[in-house]
């Protein structure tokens, strides 16, 4: 067998098994739909409610900080996902596919009901945060096995020609737990008094993971073990060493490499920059008043999911490989027009006044670091209420101490700050705008385009993912194989896109820096899958 990426699904087509009835095929897409939905609810509400989580975790003096410890909370949970690959990964090539994502559902939904009922910091001082990261690792864990046994098990059910299509509800169904996550935030906020919503109500949307953890269990227990691994078994054709076998069977560690830096690492940053940094961008420097942003979001999310399973479907047609780079490409050369477009259209006074009004800060040895609970000179503290303000701004030198007052120019006025209280008021003067507001409706129909224009983009690159990663790896070692490069690839890449883009953002001043950092991972993406990636959607098993 020739040691191409392409080749890998070959042996797959050596296990014979039954073709499932159309009434089954039906039960395992909403069975292992339904169960990923909820199992991405489940580790999405804790960026669905990132602010929250902050001031009763993390709470802290400097603003950034506290955005930057929270997001790298949710970093951990990403960071503990490709352990959870290996682990769980071992116990579906070896055990079945059934059994093991029916273990990672149940410890996702017993983790996130936990993060309900910690304590805050101000009770129970560091333990708090550090029972948060404790069921963020437990989390990350789980969906390590998850993601891997959901779609191979879809894949081993849907017969060839429609592998595609079918596998991608479970592409959209990651899309699902986001807008889940929405939908139960903003009716439990709609439910609450404000004061009670911050006092305890945030809680409930954690606490309902127990209910839809009871849902997914009842409807994959009802599930039998994927034809493809009962054939295996039958045949006594079980890997001994899947994690071992997946580094050395012949052609799988090019395989392996293709699916972490062109598939994995590229798909998942677009799609997170799309729905977190989109959402995070419009309440943030954008000012969009919390629920609008989070209905004009989770709206255009729900629709875009139509994007992840025609794309799918078009896999079928024209093969994995085109969609994917072609998504990629186009990435590139919009996403920052996208971007551009969402800001003009959420704030168009600041965005006006940056350009007639443009913001620098003279001063010497100025620099900002995010990460300091204060600033040790004036300068910084400026740069710090800047960036929390997300005012793009500029620094020039100047020879004065670096002890002495900053000056500030905002268009052709100078003002010498010896507050950074006086910024806001002489910001606004200038004609930008930083209170809460909901954007006119034809500005939100601008938001909503450039939103399902990045959900297109996503759509295409990871609609097929699924079937593209199922079909380049041999059966006895699928599970390992593919949930191992894969969810290195999201974990890193894309679950610290967050944390990496608010640090570019905080020491560069602008709000559309952090986008470098999807954009590097795209073009990397668009090239190893550009020259390396294999067509697979010929392989029948």
């Amino acid at each position: 067998m020739s040691e191409t990426v392409a080749d890998a699904g070959a042996p797959a087509g050596t296990v014979p098994h039954r073709e499932p009835t159309a009434a089954e095929l039906r039960l395992v897409i909403g069975a292992s739909s339904a169960g990923t939905v909820f199992e991405w609810y489940d580790f999405f509400i804790y960026g669905t409610l990132a602010a929250i989580i902050g001031s009763t975790f993390f709470p802290a003096d400097n603003a950034t900080l506290q955005t930057l410890l929270v997001w790298a909370g949710f970093a951990v949970g990403f960071g503990f996902r490709p352990l959870g690959a290996v682990l769980f990964g071992f116990l579906g090539d070896r055990l079945g596919r059934k059994y093991t994502f029916l273990v990672t559902v149940t410890l996702m939904g017993v983790a996130t009901a936990g993060v309900g009922l910690i304590p805050s910091a101000e009770s129970i001082g560091i333990a708090a945060p550090i029972l948060v990261i404790f069921l963020r690792i437990l989390q990350g864990l789980a969906l390590g096995g998850e993601y891997g046994g959901a779609a191979v098990y879809v894949a081993e059910h849907a017969p060839a020609k429609k592998r595609g299509f079918y596998t991608s509800f479970i592409q959209a169904s990651v899309v699902g737990g986001f807008v889940l996550s929405l939908v139960v935030v903003l009716g439990c906020k709609a439910a609450f008094p404000e004061d009670v919503w911050n006092d305890w109500g945030w809680r409930v949307p954690f606490l309902l993971s127990l209910i839809l953890l009871g849902i997914s269990l009842w409807m994959r227990i009802k599930l039998s073990e994927s034809p493809v691994f009962q054939a295996m078994k039958e045949e006594g054709n079980i890997a001994s060493n899947p994690i071992k076998e997946a580094f050395t069977y012949p052609g799988n560690k090019l395989r392996i490499f293709v699916a972490l830096f062109g598939i994995a690492a590229g798909l998942t940053v677009i799609w997170y920059t799309a729905m977190f940094t989109g959402l995070g961008f419009l309440t943030g420097p954008m000012r969009v008043e919390t629920t609008a942003a989070e209905i004009i979001v989770g709206v255009s999310a729900a629709c875009g999911m139509g994007f992840f399973l025609w794309a799918g479907h078009v896999s079928d047609k024209v093969g994995r490989k085109k969609p994917i780079v072609i998504g990629y490409a186009a990435t590139l050369v919009l996403l920052f027009p996208l971007f551009w477009l969402m800001g003009h259209a959420a704030n168009p006074a600041s965005s006006a006044a940056a350009e007639t009004s443009p913001v620098s800060v003279t001063a010497s040895g100025c620099t900002f670091d995010p990460f300091a609970k204060a600033q040790a000179t004036p300068c910084g503290q400026v740069l710090g209420e800047l960036t929390k303000l997300g005012v793009v701004y500029t620094v020039e030198p100047s020879s004065a101490p670096v002890s002495a007052a900053p000056v500030v120019n905002i268009g052709a006025t100078s003002l010498t700050v010896t507050d950074k209280a006086q910024l806001q008021p002489a910001l606004e003067a200038a004609g930008y705008d930083f209170a809460k507001h909901v954007p006119s409706w034809g500005n939100i129909l601008i938001i909503f385009a450039a939103l399902m224009g990045l959900s297109a983009l996503s759509g295409f690159t990871y609609g097929p993912v699924a079937a593209l990663l199922a079909e380049m790896f041999p059966p006895r070692i699928r599970y390992s194989s593919m949930s191992i490069p894969y969810h290195i690839g999201t974990g890193y890449f894309g679950g610290f896109l967050p944390l990496i883009s608010a640090y570019i953002v905080a020491v560069s001043g602008d709000p559309y820096a952090g986008l470098w950092y999807t954009w590097v991972i795209v073009a990397i993406a668009f090239l190893v899958s550009l020259f390396l990636l294999k067509e697979t959607h010929t392989e029948r098993g």
